[in-house]
């Protein structure tokens, strides 16, 4: 008997994808980034950087969702609160072949605040629920359909109340949503920086925890903090999966380390990776792409190793010059063993 065809998006991503993954970081997790964080962590899932959804629907959308295949599982993080306009632009996404569309309700600045979406909507449980729904019903009826799910903290400013967070998640699961990325601070919006915000207000895991343990249905994921192996793994104790922000960024071995705990493998060289990357970068430049857009993120490969103040010179000092390719970072590996100099 043929399989009757599926007309509702699959309610959660896989599970394993989840155990470990990237957060979704402005500025930082586009396509480049994204291409080198898989070939250090194969099995982890990615986030695009936050999209609004009228950037989605009347922007550069090559620009914007550029994806390469490389990549899955990737998820497309939106902006925005207009129910019409977040579906609308979930379907071109999940289109777009991005394998979870994520709503984020926990990005605290200004410009988000301006705008009525991120972390102010914890304050509106109920439109956050009608976006979700929306947005399910936009991506279910395609020939691909994906999750639907939510990035969000635990509270707005002085919003210390446990019952208070429970009822947003409850309200918005039952729209649909059965995963939660749980950023496990209140954001503040007002007299601190997005900065800040990442660092002042207190981490209260044990709130993602308390959640997954009352609410076991739904796939808890925990964000905030977390920079270490040992600190990733011990989250997957109590919930889903763990995610790494800055860590991953600033530390890229660290996610490769954690691939290879959690899912198995052997630990190989951070020049051997790199190098990997040669074909994308030389398909990159052919584009018009500048070196530069691709070395910033693989300045920290070398993070706290001998050598590693160099390999960040190397790139920093050559890739915004015209004509840089492959041969500077080629340069920058070499200036990493013990003897070589920065002219190697």
């Amino acid at each position: 008997m043929t399989a009757p065809a599926q007309t509702s998006p699959p309610t959660t991503p896989d599970a394993t994808s989840i155990r470990l993954s990237v957060a979704p970081m402005m500025d930082w997790t586009d396509t480049d980034c994204r291409v080198f964080h898989r070939l250090l962590a194969p099995h982890a899932r990615l986030y695009s950087e936050m999209v609004h959804a009228n950037a989605v629907i009347h922007g550069d959308r090559a620009k914007l969702l550029a994806m390469d295949p490389s990549e899955h599982p990737v998820a497309l993080q939106l902006g925005g609160s207009e129910p019409a306009l977040l579906a609308q632009a979930a379907r071109i996404g999940a289109g777009y072949g991005f394998d979870e569309i994520n709503l984020n309700c926990g990005c605290p600045s200004d410009r988000v605040q301006a705008g009525r979406f991120g972390a102010c909507l914890m304050r509106e449980p109920a439109l956050v629920a009608e976006g979700v729904a929306a947005m399910i019903a936009a991506v279910g009826t395609l020939e691909r359909p994906v999750p639907v799910t939510v990035k969000c903290r635990l509270g707005v400013d002085d919003d210390h109340d446990w019952d208070r967070f429970r009822g947003f998640v409850d309200t918005v699961a039952d729209a649909g949503c059965r995963m939660f990325v749980v950023h496990a601070r209140n954001a503040w919006l007002k007299g601190l920086s997005p900065k800040e915000n990442r660092e002042v207000p207190p981490l209260r895991y044990d709130w993602a925890w308390r959640l997954k343990r009352e609410r076991p249905d739904l796939q808890v994921i925990i964000n905030g903090g977390i920079a270490s192996l040992e600190e990733a793994v011990a989250h997957l104790d109590h919930a889903d999966g763990a995610m790494l922000g800055r860590a991953a960024y600033h530390d890229p071995y660290l996610l490769h380390r954690l691939d290879v705990a959690l899912f198995g493998g052997a630990l190989r060289p951070r020049q051997a990776l790199l190098r990997e990357l040669r074909p994308h970068v030389e398909a990159q430049l052919a584009r018009g792409v500048p070196l530069r857009h691709i070395t910033r993120h693989v300045l920290g490969l070398y993070h706290a190793q001998p050598g590693g103040r160099a390999f960040r010179q190397v790139l920093s000092e050559g890739a915004h010059r015209p004509g840089a390719d492959w041969s500077l970072i080629e340069r920058a590996l070499a200036a990493t063993r013990p003897s070589a100099g920065l002219a190697a």
